[in-house]
């Protein structure tokens, strides 16, 4: 039997609390390694939503325990660098200015800072450097907002 993916795990436990579920990230460090739970919701997160989940996370990642070690949760709100896990993410914060780091170069780069010009064709369009780019999404490691810092 396969076993469900730690996100397929924790998403309904995240929704049924009333949050959305941004992503999932794991960082194996031996007995130091983490595991990081974005959430969200339209009014914002506070210190207690994070808790809140943090309780409910811990009581079924006891249980089902699907990560082998020790391990530190910390559950966060995505911030004003929010990263972007999903497609739909990217579609959400078209004309945005973001970041991306690639698992491998592409044209020579691994690190791309622009504008999020659209999603097609399994990939995202950024308009870095006076040049139009499509990077695909198996290409992308890590992606986030670059903050709007005007007031």
């Amino acid at each position: 039997m396969k076993q469900p993916s730690v996100r397929s795990l924790l998403q309904p436990v995240v929704e049924g609390l009333g949050y959305e579920l941004v992503g999932v990230e794991y960082h194996p460090q031996g007995r130091h390694s983490l595991l990081r739970v974005y959430i969200d919701r339209p009014e914002g997160i506070g210190i207690e939503d994070c808790e809140r989940v943090s309780r409910q996370l811990s009581a079924v990642l006891d249980v089902e325990d699907p990560i082998r070690g020790q391990y530190t949760l910390e559950v966060s709100s995505p911030g004003l660098d929010r990263p972007l896990f999903e497609p739909a993410h990217f579609e959400r914060f078209i004309g945005r200015e973001v970041k991306l780091r690639l698992l491998s170069p592409l044209e020579g780069r691994r690190r791309f800072s622009g504008r999020l010009a659209g999603v097609e064709d399994g990939g995202v369009l950024v308009e870095a450097d006076g040049e139009s780019w499509r990077i695909p999404f198996e290409m992308i490691e890590r992606a986030n907002l670059i903050p709007d810092v005007t007031f």
